[in-house]
């Protein structure tokens, strides 16, 4: 399936996937099947996507329901216990963490890929191909002034800028604020923003003057009609692609993403057996659908934390410089 093709924000896709030998009935339909819930990142929402579709080509009778309410609408479904597994494209925060507590909610964390939010132009934008980080906080800061792309730089055209951009529930928000203006949630917000990331690519398709950013994969499928722009961030000048995310020279734009399963929830032979699955064979299709994989010695390490159920954090929210060998040391103690 192309990612054009994606649901929006207020999307459910219904998987139906094959049967688990030995698995009954548990919160099913009452016709021998299962369901495993889960929801969160428009980001991570191709990755879940993907892997419970290959799952059906080999298991019966587990239904798998996939939703993209953002990262922060995925938590709170989680904190609610409305759903087995958060899908997450930043770490889960501590007033989320003392939510579940006070709902008594243990959560085991996984490390499942890596991505790099990306910066995109119209492709017709001959001028704005490299930025620094500098004046993309101009842009997109809270209370910024500019509106023409003459006032973002000297010789640039004056031109206004529409802008396109996640909505607050957002993990790729709450990432991209952190990283670029310093803060989580500090943003301008005079822009057009949306959890269907589908919807930003095609407002930037649609209008030479226009900028967005969402996670990588979307570029990837989209890359003839979008321009990614390469970010000075001081040190060096380098755009999003599998090896700059993947040796972590793709600053200060590269992150992890997540699932967060609920401790009980690993009681269930259907749940455990689709973890494994994302950990193993499925981690191969990563690359696919537009993410980096972590080294098999990361998935191993996830399987033990999942085997044990080993709860708590080791991350710390939208943590902007996280590099994939930084995921081998954290999830290893």
């Amino acid at each position: 399936m192309k990612l054009s093709n994606f649901l929006g924000l207020a999307s459910i896709l219904i998987v139906g996937v094959s049967a688990l030998a030995g698995c009954g009935p548990k919160g099913g339909d009452g016709a021998g099947t299962v369901d495993v819930m889960i929801d969160g990142s428009s980001t991570v929402y191709p990755i879940m996507e993907r892997m419970a579709e290959d799952f059906m080509d080999t298991n019966k009778n587990v239904r798998i329901t996939v939703g993209t309410s953002g990262t922060g609408g995925g938590f709170k479904k989680f904190i609610a216990g409305e759903i087995d597994i958060a899908d997450a494209s930043r770490a889960i925060e501590e007033k989320e963490i003392e939510a579940l507590k006070a709902n008594g909610i243990d959560f085991v964390e996984i490390p499942i890929a890596f991505d790099g939010v990306s910066v995109v132009i119209n492709p017709q934008n001959d001028f704005a191909g490299t930025l620094t980080v500098a004046e993309l906080k101009k842009i997109w800061e809270p209370g910024s002034k500019v509106q023409l792309w003459s006032e973002v730089r000297e010789g640039f055209p004056a031109e206004k800028i529409t802008l396109f951009g996640p909505g607050t529930d957002s993990g790729t928000f709450d990432y991209f604020t952190k990283a670029i203006n310093g803060e989580e949630k500090a943003s301008r917000s005079d822009y057009t923003a949306s959890e269907d990331d589908n919807s930003l690519v095609q407002g930037v398709q649609g209008d030479k003057y226009a900028m967005g950013y969402f996670g990588y994969a979307y570029y990837e499928k989209n890359k003839e009609s979008l321009k990614a722009v390469t970010i000075d961030n001081g040190k060096s000048k380098v755009g999003p692609s599998f090896e700059s995310i993947a040796d972590g020279t793709y600053q200060p734009l590269s992150r992890p993403l997540f699932l967060y399963v609920r401790a009980k929830a690993l009681d269930r032979p259907e749940i455990v057996s689709f973890l494994k699955y994302v950990m193993g064979e499925g981690s191969k299709s990563l690359r696919d659908v537009g993410y980096v994989p972590l080294p098999d010695g990361a998935y191993e390490l996830a399987n033990k934390r999942i085997d044990a159920k080993t709860t708590g954090t080791v991350f710390h929210g939208a943590e902007v410089g996280v590099r994939i060998e930084d995921i081998l040391q954290r999830v290893a103690h």
